[in-house]
C-alpha cells in the first residue's frame, strides 16, 4: 500500500455516474485523495502520473452495510481453543480481504469496535472505512442468546465481541449508553428470531416496544441509528413502528410492511449472500460444514422459498435497498461482492445495483456528502473493473476487480499494476 495520497490523473475511463450509467471515455485528476475534476483532455498538474484506463470501468468503492468483520468462525470448539490474541490477528486478515474485494467503506453487525476501526483510521493494518455496532443486542431467549442446554450455562465469553442479552426497559437503556460510551456508530438489535441461533425461530419477536423505543432513543439522543435483525412476522412490525432506521435480511417481508417501510423511510439490507451460502451448505452437506448446525437445517430451508422475494417486495413499494452480504466465516470474506449479482436476479436493474452498492449506502451511513460518487470533491474512494458492469454476473469473480483506491491509495500492489498493460504514461499531458 502506498504511504501517503497522490496526486494523479486516470485517462479515458467509463464512470459510474449519478443515474447508475457508465459514462464515455472521461479523465479524473486526483489531488490528495480527492477528485479534483472530471472532463476530457485534463491537463494532470507538472510531475503527476497520467494512467490510460482505456477499456476499463470506474465505479465508487462499494458500501457492504453488514457483515462481521471480527468473526471468522462460529464453530463452538474452535472459539473455545482460539487464543483471542490469533482472533484479533485473524481480524485483520478479513479486513484486507474485505478492502483487496473492493469494499471500502463497511458498516460491522457486530464484533468489531473501536480499537480495529481505529486501527484502520491511523494506518496500522489495512481495511474498509469502518462503522460499528460493537455488540448486537438481543433479549434472553432470542437471536443472540447462546445459551448452553449441555452445560446450563450462558457461554458469553466465547461470544463476548459478537452479542449481549439485555431484557426491559432499563437494561435496554444502560446496554445503549455503554455502547455509545465505547464508541458505536451504530446500535444493533435483534427483533425477531434468526436461523443459525439455538433457541428461537425467524417468526419469532423479541423485544417489547418500549424496549424497541428506548434504545432508538438513546441512540437519537447521541445522534446514531439504530438497525434491526428482523427475517419475519412481528419483529419487523415492532421495528418499523418504533423508529429503525434499516431491516437487515427481511427475508419474508410482506407488501403491507413494505409499504410501512416506505412511509417511515426505513431502508432494507437483504443479506442475500449469507442465506444463500446457508442454503447451499444444508442442500449439499446436511451440516458437516460448522456454519449450518442440525438444528439449523429446518429453518434455512423453510426461508428456501422465500429467497429474494424481500427485494421484489421492496422495489414496488419504494423503500431503499443498500447492500450487505452478512459474511461471519472466513471461507466468505472477500466474497463480498456476490451480493451485487444476487440483488439484480432478485429484480434490481443493474443502475439500481450498482447505486445500491455505492451512493445508496453511502446515504445510509450517512456519508453521502463526501463518499459514494466519483465527482468533484469526493474522496477517492473507487474500483477499476476489466469487465463491463452491465453483466452482472461478474461480479461473481473476484478477478473482475482489477485494482481497490481508497483515499486515493492504491490497495493492491500499487498504481503501477497499469504499466503491466502497458497503457500507463509517466509523465503529464
Amino acid at each position: 500500500m502506498l504511504s501517503k495520497s497522490p496526486t494523479f490523473a486516470l485517462h479515458r475511463a467509463r464512470v459510474l455516474e449519478q443515474d447508475g450509467g457508465f459514462s464515455d471515455e472521461v479523465d479524473v485528476l486526483v489531488e490528495d485523495g480527492v477528485v479534483a475534476k472530471l472532463g476530457t483532455r485534463l491537463r494532470a498538474p507538472e510531475g503527476a502520473s497520467v494512467y490510460d484506463l482505456r477499456g476499463l470501468w470506474l465505479m465508487p468503492g462499494v458500501f457492504d452495510c453488514h457483515l462481521h468483520l471480527a468473526s471468522s468462525t462460529m464453530d463452538e470448539r474452535e472459539l473455545l481453543d482460539t487464543p483471542a490474541s490469533y482472533s484479533t490477528l485473524e481480524t485483520a486478515v478479513n479486513l484486507r480481504k474485505t478492502l483487496n474485494a473492493g469494499v471500502t467503506f463497511a458498516r460491522d453487525a457486530g464484533g468489531a469496535d473501536a480499537g480495529i476501526k481505529r486501527a484502520i483510521e491511523d494506518g496500522l493494518v489495512p481495511g474498509p472505512r469502518l462503522q460499528v455496532s460493537i455488540q448486537l443486542l438481543s433479549q434472553t431467549g432470542g437471536h443472540g442468546d447462546r445459551f448452553s442446554e449441555r452445560v446450563g450455562v450462558d457461554p458469553d465469553p466465547l461470544f463476548r465481541n459478537l452479542m449481549t442479552t439485555v431484557d426491559g426497559v432499563d437494561e435496554m437503556r444502560v446496554a445503549v449508553r455503554r455502547l455509545l460510551r465505547g464508541g458505536a456508530d451504530w446500535i444493533k438489535l435483534c427483533t425477531s428470531g434468526g436461523v443459525i441461533s439455538p433457541h428461537d425461530g425467524p417468526h419469532d419477536v423479541s423485544f417489547t416496544p418500549e424496549e424497541i423505543a428506548t434504545a432508538v432513543l438513546e441512540a437519537r439522543r447521541r445522534g446514531k441509528p439504530v438497525f434491526s435483525h428482523a427475517i419475519a412476522g412481528e419483529g419487523i412490525d415492532v421495528a418499523i413502528a418504533n423508529g429503525v432506521r434499516s431491516i437487515e435480511h427481511g427475508t419474508m417481508l410482506t407488501e403491507g410492511q413494505a409499504a410501512a417501510m416506505a412511509a417511515a423511510g426505513c431502508w432494507l439490507v437483504p443479506t442475500l449472500s449469507i442465506l444463500k451460502d446457508l442454503i447451499d451448505r444444508t442442500l449439499e452437506t446436511q451440516g458437516e460444514a460448522p456454519l449450518v448446525p442440525a438444528y439449523a437445517f429446518k429453518k434455512v430451508l423453510e426461508l428456501r422459498d422465500s429467497f429474494g422475494q424481500s427485494v421484489r417486495i421492496a422495489r414496488e413499494a419504494g423503500v431503499r435497498i443498500a447492500v450487505g452480504c452478512d459474511w461471519i466465516d472466513r471461507r466468505q470474506h472477500g466474497r463480498n461482492l456476490e451480493e451485487l449479482a444476487l440483488l439484480h436476479d432478485a429484480g434490481l436493474s443493474v443502475e439500481e445495483t450498482l447505486l445500491a452498492a455505492t451512493s445508496g449506502g453511502a446515504e445510509l451511513c450517512g456519508v453521502a456528502d463526501r463518499y459514494g460518487r466519483i465527482a468533484p470533491g469526493y474522496v477517492f474512494d473507487a474500483i477499476v473493473l476489466n469487465r463491463d458492469p452491465s453483466d452482472m454476473a461478474v461480479f461473481r469473480h473476484p478477478e473482475t476487480v482489477l485494482q481497490v483506491f481508497r483515499g486515493g491509495v492504491a490497495c493492491r500492489g500499487g498504481i503501477d499494476l497499469f504499466l503491466e498493460r502497458g497503457t500507463a504514461e509517466s509523465a503529464a499531458t
